[in-house]
């Protein structure tokens, strides 16, 4: 699949991720991928969209964060390979 743009927003908890996601898709239309959980409680969230969408999602929770944001992106045009790494982290969600 191509996407117009990915974002990618980590923080700390499952629960602030949430928060986060409920906030970008209020912003913009932006489409929740997936997300991602590691060991001490970090979490990344995956959005698509266009370009113009993600990043307004993006700079939403930066410039109002609901939590603290550790870290936060936006890829446009990402290659095959981000595509495919979003993809297999879907599949992992979605059985």
């Amino acid at each position: 699949m191509s996407y117009g743009a990915l974002g990618l927003v980590e923080v700390l908890g499952s629960c602030n991720a949430v928060v986060v996601l409920d906030q970008m898709l209020k912003t913009s239309e932006v489409e929740f991928r997936t997300w991602h959980t590691k060991c001490g409680g970090h979490a990344t969230v995956f959005l698509s969209g266009d370009v113009a969408a993600v990043k307004a999602a993006i700079d939403a929770v930066k410039g109002n964060p609901p939590c603290e944001i550790v870290a936060a992106a936006v890829i446009s045009a990402p290659s095959e390979e981000t595509s495919r790494l979003v993809e297999e982290e879907e599949a992992k969600h979605h059985k």
